[in-house]
């Protein structure tokens, strides 16, 4: 787990961590970070506060139920397997082909919104519903 992407990051061409920390760039939006945490550590207050954790999945994710995440919104674009018993997790897909897939395991294809046949609003409003 040396900081380096997994087999699986790697088969879909990543090389580094840093490629992959890049991605995660581009989907933390634009509100502003009020807070870092290391990895278990809770923190308080409401704002969007980031958490140090490594890039192995499961690992991540226990990190951040260890820090008092009561939900975890989990990105896949190759359809890691993931669930958690202490916290929710609501599975997101990146791409379409994946949803295709794994239809049944995941809970959101927002590779519509990457294909352009849908909105994020669109795609909130039937999370939502």
């Amino acid at each position: 787990m040396n900081n380096n992407p997994s087999p699986g990051n790697k088969a879909g061409g990543l090389t580094t961590i840093l490629e992959k920390s890049l991605g995660a760039v581009a989907k933390g939006g634009t509100t502003n970070s009020r807070r870092r945490l290391r990895v278990r550590a809770t923190g308080h207050g409401q704002s969007f506060v980031y958490m140090d954790t490594p890039g192995y999945d499961p690992v991540s994710a226990t990190g951040q139920v260890a820090g008092g995440a009561n939900m975890i919104v989990f990105t896949t674009g190759r359809g890691s397997a993931y669930g958690c018993a202490p916290s929710p997790s609501l599975k997101l897909a990146t791409n379409t082909a994946l949803w295709v897939k794994q239809e049944e395991d995941i809970d959101l294809n927002c590779g519509e919104i990457a294909d352009g046949t849908t909105t994020i609003d669109d795609a909130g409003e039937r999370c939502s519903a």
